[in-house]
């Protein structure tokens, strides 16, 4: 992509009047150059089944078109129209709570085949009439989609099919899920009982698992329909979306990103994010960093990011510019508002687009337009730019299933989203650039350091590829639980970690909660006296010989034992936590595990609330990001000769250099 795309989603079925030609002219004014639509509407497409009126989605592309505005037409499948409801309600998806009800979006059965014959139909009837419009630059499938929670009969059905499928020997799943527990033996597949009342979590987390390759299954099947039709120029895209706590929190865990972006041309992602003093940029970072290698070697578009939206959401001066230019920080290629207008009943009322509901020019549009005309001017400069971090983050979907099926404690939610964020985050605010990875195999030999925070769930092959990574030279921060269960969720016989042994150099048989226990340090390296709270979990360690303490638990009862170990196991090392550590610690121990290596990853000798992003451009040369993530002017000292590009002007190291409230620079070296 040779430029920067600068985009809404736009519904002109939405408007109380019409607004078509005032929205362009202040597009233009805007520099949006692309738009989002049609994904949302597919009962103003098809108000009557097999009657269609194209009337908003041919005004919308002749009127972009005219205006040189590029068009991206996602297919509406993602919220049906009451009639479809009507005349089949088994179409709505039933989850643990029952059928859903109409009404919301995203209550369909995916798998349902009365389902996907109406979705194929209006896919079809929509790419037939507008594929060869010139407006259209790509595709977008469905709208941030998931499995629903669906345990349907299709879905369950297919799941038994499955299992059929691997186990021709139905003693073999018994023995590999432990089905003998508590009588839950399965002795005749017409015998297999519905799935959501399990209390065997192998079965639970193998149907998870199931539920979420049918979302790949949907969406690749919705990629094939739509290439019958797409042109050579086009793209197919989707906007995949995280764990949702009234923001973007963490891995989503109804869909596996990494298996589901394979039907895909370019990975597309919505990111939302908490704002005014809550505004971090963690979770653009950790969002881009997931999105950004969907597609290795590819920039990403944000679909969906936040213009106003909630009132809590109206950003201060100068945030909706951080923000924007944060994403292309990450790499993105696109930075796209849901949505351009706001909306003036139903739903979404209070969410604010990028206009607000008098469609006057708001301080936050006004804003917009000088992101507009920099994202045009530094297009030749900031156009695909790339990572060549030599960190990396390992995430698993199946480990999070398993280690959320066991939660200590009073702990709730997803807490592997939480210590994904705690070890993510830390690094984030250290100036620590990664990448999230979902498997470690020849490629990840690329990366100097390797984080694994709580892989509960790992067949033998993946842990012994980790230990193969460290044994070449790699170094890894490997959290508690990890290596504890096998592929089926079935806890390992051995000491733990497990396969992990090898190279942690340590073992394990108990474990607890952690009650008012700190960490003491073993070593100099480490200060203890703050950031010392071991939480959520603590196994009491053991290190073999050879392995050093780092870290100490300060209990009367379990003060023998270690917290934290590190060990050199061929030509690398493995540090290895038993407890999880507050955030300050954590870099503290990534400083440890690399004190010795010069990283690329690592951007910046200055700390959060300065953020520094490093990325390499088409000509080669660095570009630097320097962002103020603070509500109070901050003054620093450039670290690179370079010219800053939003002024123009050479700057020099060791140049005294003044961030204003929410404010960034850019600086090509």
């Amino acid at each position: 992509m040779s430029h920067l795309f600068y985009g809404v989603a736009y519904y002109d079925e939405y408007m109380p009047e019409d607004r078509l030609a005032k929205d362009i002219a202040l597009m233009r004014e805007t520099g949006i150059n692309v738009v989002r639509i049609a994904e949302s509407t597919w009962s103003t497409l098809e108000p009557e089944e097999g009657q269609y009126n194209f009337y908003h989605i041919d005004r919308v592309l002749e009127a972009m078109h005219e205006a040189g505005i590029a068009v991206i037409v996602g297919t509406p499948t993602y919220a049906v129209p009451a009639w479809l409801a009507a005349k089949h309600p088994d179409i709505l998806v039933t989850t643990v709570a029952g059928q859903q009800k109409y009404g919301p979006r995203q209550i369909m059965d995916i798998v349902n085949p009365t389902f996907r014959r109406y979705a194929e139909k209006i896919i079809r009837t929509l790419m037939a009439h507008v594929q060869h419009h010139p407006a259209i630059i790509g595709w977008q499938l469905d709208n941030e989609t998931k499995h629903y929670d669906n345990i349907g009969r299709y879905m369950q059905e297919g799941f038994v099919r499955s299992l059929q499928e691997k186990y021709p020997d139905l003693r073999q799943l018994n023995h590999d899920f432990g089905l003998d527990y508590w009588s839950n033996r399965i002795d005749r597949w017409q015998d297999f009982p519905p799935v959501e009342n399990t209390i065997n979590a192998s079965l639970a987390c193998a149907f998870s698992r199931y539920q979420r390759q049918q979302v790949t299954e949907y969406l690749a099947w919705q990629a094939a329909i739509v290439r019958e039709y797409a042109q050579p120029h086009q793209f197919v895209t989707h906007n995949f979306d995280f764990e949702w706590r009234g923001y973007s929190h963490g891995v989503q865990p109804r869909v596996d990103h990494f298996a589901a972006a394979q039907a895909l041309d370019i990975a597309g992602v919505d990111i939302y994010h908490p704002s005014q003093a809550h505004l971090t940029g963690r979770e653009i970072a950790f969002g881009g960093a997931i999105t950004r290698s969907l597609k290795p070697g590819q920039n990403y578009f944000v679909l969906e990011t936040q213009a106003q939206g909630f009132a809590q959401w109206t950003p201060f001066p100068g945030q909706l510019r951080l923000q924007a230019f944060s994403h292309i920080a990450s790499g993105a290629a696109m930075v796209s508002y849901w949505h351009w207008h706001s909306i003036h009943n139903a739903f979404e009322t209070y969410w604010k687009g990028l206009l607000s509901h008098d469609f006057s020019r708001n301080p936050t549009w006004q804003e917009a337009t000088t992101i507009g005309a920099d994202f045009a001017r530094l297009s030749p400069q900031l156009a695909e730019l790339k990572a060549e971090n030599d960190v990396a983050l390992l995430i698993n979907n199946e480990a999070m299933d398993a280690l959320n099926h066991f939660l200590p404690g009073d702990a709730r939610g997803n807490i592997y989203n939480d210590i994904f964020r705690r070890f993510h985050d830390a690094l984030y605010d250290h100036n620590i650039s990664l990448d999230i990875i979902h498997d470690v195999n020849e490629e990840t030999s690329r990366y100097r350091v390797l984080i694994v925070p709580g892989l509960y769930a790992a067949d033998e092959g993946l842990l012994t590829r980790i230990n193969d990574y460290i044994a070449r030279g790699g170094r890894a921060l490997i959290g508690f639980k990890s290596g504890f269960s096998d592929e089926n969720v079935k806890v390992r016989s051995s000491a733990q970690p497990g396969v992990l042994r090898q190279s942690c150099g340590v073992s394990y048989s108990q474990f607890t909660l952690p009650e008012e226990t700190t960490v003491s340090s073993c070593c100099a390296e480490i200060d203890c006296r703050n950031d010392n709270q071991a939480e959520l979990w603590m196994e009491l360690l053991t290190p073999d010989d050879g392995t050093r303490t780092l870290l100490r638990y300060q209990h009367p009862a379990w003060g023998e034992y270690a917290a934290a170990t590190e060990a050199d196991y061929g030509q690398g090392r493995a540090l290895y936590v038993g407890f999880l550590p507050q955030k300050g610690l954590i870099s503290q121990l990534f400083d440890v595990l690399t004190a010795d290596l010069t990283l690329n990853s690592r951007t910046s000798a200055y700390r959060y609330p300065l953020v520094v992003k490093k990325m390499r451009n088409r000509a080669g040369n660095n570009i630097h990001f320097l962002f103020n993530y603070s509500g109070e002017a901050m003054d620093v000292v450039s670290e690179t000769l370079g010219t800053a590009l939003l002024s123009g002007e050479t700057v020099y190291v060791g140049q005294p250099l003044r961030l204003r409230a929410w404010e960034f620079t850019i600086i090509e070296s």
